[in-house]
């Protein structure tokens, strides 16, 4: 249901790094970008933003998969921005730090390094004071550690192949300290080159164009050079090392996986050319050369992580008929929503999210089913949005749209709010504007933005000015901006009653059957030609029921007999289905959701179905047994949030 008719296109066989031809940065017809706006500091950084700005960085490494380390040095470009400067403050988290130079005398300088409330702080002493519009360099020699937040070490064992050991970075959102000694902020954005030196048989990419390889044939290693010209915040830099081959899938991307992988990757993202054109025809030009993707083993525990140049993405979209391939739009609306125009702190997170939500929905109902398609995502985000307010608590700071972090890691207020709130409150000014206003108004604030950092303040004021000389300027006293910016918990409007149900209401209709009708009338063809959010759309549905309308375990095993949601290998189908079994205490749910859990470690269904676990009385113990013998099989940032989610320690 809801194809689009697509030309057969002539797929490119297996190829590797080595055989393919790399495309040097500067061959990329790039524009200009502006300067960033000065910022004195940010909530969740040590660094002296305010004095000295990194322009650029290079760093070289080398990874030890015995030692689970990299060791190298990191070399920044400082533009200064005040007079009298003598000490330059970067992020680190659990960092070594051996040696700090002057990069241009090569000289040795002071450093001191101290503990920060979100990791640690490196001081540079430099040798004299530099002013105002100078520049200043400097050389960092590091290792880090094994246990690096932003970095997982995967032995053969947890890869498909299980002959090589991979590694995979996810820096979003204070991470990238963890891996390079920076000014680990968003409002800091430049570009960077990368050298990665790895063992043979392995491959490096990076957030980045490729530049160069070379073997080194002495020691038994290969030395990956990248480069990304286009500025960018220190979350969006990525590194990726493991068994991995290429496979194209259009004239700019690629799918980039294990070779036991790759081909179901590409069968799985052939789209991807038509999602990044539509989303060009909605925007502006794309910038950024390339647009690979790279499939991930398991434990990555997001569903995709928009780096640049090469998308991240979790297994768990390889559902065989391309029905979850809509994270893809996602992260490609990310190319220009947060990519390319960024929040500057973590506080206005909902205009990187918000924006793209809406973005990858225009995608969505341009390529597959108009208005009614677009809606109906809608609708289903708005049940995600519910459950994180739920779960917060609808007076908790953490659902404003808006919040104030103060000293909060931001791990920890990550949600569906900033996705969906602010997808909805995009909505609502589509609907007093228009639009094909809104279109308008959505291109001009990409290209105005293109390369810098944005606010929630100077978001309201560009539109507000945008609109105040059109026929529509009327309309803008019906925004109740605080409601909306700083007010807790679901949206001031519920903009549900705005949406079109057309696709939606099989779903409805499916739902009384079952609640009201314990599912008299209901055959094994209900679900016939249903698409997978419909499937969903319906699940969700029932586990929104309270009170005594809530399934118990005699119509869960109803609806197993003629739908076979048991058997389902869909990952989003599964995810709900089990939490309906698990919250009704039907048992036939219990070790197949167990088994889900060691498949895959996307947070998205890990901390809902832990949760939901640990607070049924029946699977509570084997929640906490689960979690406590498999933790580490999940990357850093799931497992500390699981551990938070399920009050235990693992100290």
């Amino acid at each position: 249901t809801f194809k689009k008719k697509k030309k057969k296109k002539k797929r490119k066989g297996n190829t590797r790094m080595a055989d393919t031809p790399t495309q040097k940065p500067s061959e990329l017809s790039m524009g200009s970008f502006p300067v960033l706006p000065r910022v004195e500091s940010d909530p969740c950084s040590v660094a002296n933003i305010g004095q000295v700005r990194s322009s650029h960085l290079f760093v070289s490494l080398q990874a030890d998969f015995e030692k689970k380390v990299l060791t190298g040095y990191v070399e920044h470009l400082f533009d200064v921005l005040e007079d009298n400067v003598a000490i330059v403050t970067l992020d680190m988290r659990d960092l070594e730090v051996t040696a700090v130079l002057d990069q241009l005398s090569g000289s040795p300088l002071d450093f001191v390094v101290e503990k920060a409330p979100l990791g640690q702080s490196l001081q540079v002493y430099l040798a004299q004071p530099v002013s105002a519009g100078e520049g200043c360099s400097v050389r960092v020699h590091y290792s880090t550690s094994p246990q690096a937040s932003g970095i997982q070490w995967l032995p053969p064992s947890q890869t498909d192949g299980g002959k090589h050991p991979y590694l995979f970075t996810q820096f979003q959102a204070i991470h990238a300290r963890s891996m390079i000694p920076c000014q680990d902020t968003p409002a800091v954005k430049c570009g960077y080159v990368g050298s990665i030196t790895v063992p043979q048989p392995l491959t490096a990419l990076m957030s980045a164009l490729a530049v160069s390889n070379k073997p080194n044939e002495a020691d038994g290693t290969h030395t990956f050079t990248f480069e990304q010209r286009v500025p960018i915040p220190s979350y969006l830099i990525a590194l990726v090392i493991g068994n991995l081959e290429k496979r194209e899938i259009g004239p700019r991307s690629a799918v980039w996986s294990e070779p036991e992988t790759v081909g179901k990757g590409a069968y799985e993202f052939a789209e991807t050319e038509d999602y990044i054109s539509t989303a060009e025809s909605l925007l502006i030009p794309y910038e950024w050369g390339r647009y690979d993707i790279l499939l991930l083993p398991g434990s990555f525990p997001y569903g995709g992580m928009e780096n640049p140049c090469l998308t991240f993405v979790t297994p768990t979209l390889l559902a065989g008929d391309r029905s979850l391939s809509s994270v893809v739009a996602h992260e490609i609306a990310h190319s220009w929503c947060g990519n390319l125009v960024t929040n500057r702190s973590w506080e206005h997170f909902w205009l990187n999210e918000g924006f793209t939500v809406f973005v990858e929905r225009k995608i969505l109902g341009s390529m597959f089913g108009g208005e009614p398609m677009r809606h109906f995502h809608a609708l289903i985000g708005w049940k995600h949005l519910k459950d994180s307010v739920d779960q917060f608590g609808a007076d908790h700071e953490f659902t404003k749209l808006v919040p104030s972090l103060g000293g909060s890691d931001p791990d920890d207020a990550f949600s569906s709010v900033p996705y969906e709130k602010g997808f909805e409150f995009l909505f609502f000014l589509e609907s007093l504007v228009g639009i094909k206003s809104f279109e308008e108004f959505l291109c001009s604030w990409i290209a105005r933005n293109r390369g810098s950092t944005i606010t929630t303040d100077e978001f309201r004021a560009y539109f507000e000015s945008y609109f105040a000389t059109t026929e529509k300027a009327s309309e803008l006293s019906k925004i109740d901006w605080d409601a909306w910016f700083h007010k807790p918990g679901m949206p001031p409007i519920d903009v549900r009653a705005l949406f079109d149900k057309t696709i939606a209401q099989a779903g409805l209709d499916l739902t009384e059957k079952w609640s009201q009708h314990k599912g008299e009338g209901c055959t094994a063809d209900d679900l016939k030609d249903w698409s997978t959010f419909q499937v969903v759309f319906f699940l969700d549905q029932l586990l929104l029921l309270e009170g005594d309308a809530r399934p118990d375990v005699a119509l869960l095993n109803k609806i197993n007999s003629l739908y076979h949601l048991n058997d389902s290998t869909n990952s989003e189908i599964r995810f709900c289905w089990y939490m309906l079994g698990i919250q009704a205490g039907y048992e036939k749910v219990y070790d197949a959701a167990k088994a889900f859990l060691l498949e895959q470690g996307r947070m998205k269904f890990v901390r809902p179905l832990y949760r939901a676990l640990h607070k049924n009385p029946a699977t509570k113990e084997m929640a906490i047994a689960t979690f406590k013998a498999e933790h580490t099989r999940y990357h850093n940032i799931c497992s500390k949030m699981v551990a938070t989610d399920l009050g235990i320690s693992l100290a």
